[in-house]
């Protein structure tokens, strides 16, 4: 797997509530996530921190080889423990009361291309290559749900003063429902896990025209998209995952 991550506290924030990891694991698996936390006292670090130490020590005692459906029910278990960790500690402790947090995990058999997005919240995965940027993920907020009822258009939702505002996250409530997404990439393509501290401050146009900038290597992608966000206000902690294909610049 060909990955980097990068994560940045911005220029307003005081603490980075966002997390990011990748690795191939032992048993056989690549995994990447992200997550963006949120509460007050620092909740919203402890909250990211969970949900990824949770799912990564979950994915990384599964027995080797599952077959697909096996994969998908493994990381939506994963993230449903996750969920209940995060969700137990708020509940036993006042000051972390309301803590939670967004999440967006990848998981592949190693080597391979195909395998499943897992997604609570506003983080989102990309798919990006040569003829364009397909968001993979749906964001679960206020804002999209008006969009999809029609009662404001896409324009209006960018603008929108409660645009943040989750209808579903991770740790908030004792039950949550997982997106469980297939996906798959081909050698021309990049995956792109990110916070919202990207998506808010840099257009999907300029995001597209940096990841498939052919003269950066991977890392200095994701640093210029680091810096994209910083350049337009870094209003929030931003973070990126990028995932290209094993075979990606590759001769023939």
């Amino acid at each position: 797997m060909k990955a980097v991550h990068r994560s940045d506290v911005g220029r307003v924030r005081a603490v980075n509530e966002d997390r990011a990891y990748v690795s191939e694991l032992a048993n056989g698996y690549d995994i990447a996530v992200v997550a963006d936390g949120m509460g007050g006292h620092q909740a919203g670090d402890i909250a990211s921190r969970l949900a990824v130490e949770t799912v990564v020590s979950e994915l990384a005692a599964l027995p080797q080889q599952l077959e697909d459906q096996q994969l998908a029910g493994a990381l939506e278990d994963a993230i449903l423990r996750a969920n209940h960790t995060i969700f137990h500690i708020a509940s036993q402790d006042e000051k972390y009361h309301h803590m939670g947090t967004t999440i967006v995990a990848v998981l592949f058999p190693s080597g391979h291309t195909s395998g499943y997005i897992g997604h609570i919240g506003d983080s989102r995965a990309y798919r990006i290559g040569r003829r364009g940027i397909v968001q993979l993920t749906e964001d679960h907020t206020l804002v999209n749900e008006l969009v999809k009822s029609g009662q404001i258009g896409p324009e209006e939702a960018e603008r929108h003063p409660r645009r943040n505002v989750l209808v579903r996250a991770l740790g908030t409530d004792e039950q949550v429902k997982v997106d469980i997404i297939p996906v798959e990439y081909g050698e021309d393509d990049t995956l792109l896990l990110c916070s919202d501290g990207l998506t808010s401050m840099v257009d999907e146009d300029h995001i597209w025209s940096t990841v498939i900038d052919p003269s950066l290597p991977l890392s200095a992608r994701a640093d210029r998209l680091l810096s994209q966000a910083l350049e337009a206000g870094g209003d929030d902690n931003v973070t990126v995952v990028l995932l290209e294909h094993p075979d990606a610049g590759k001769e023939e």
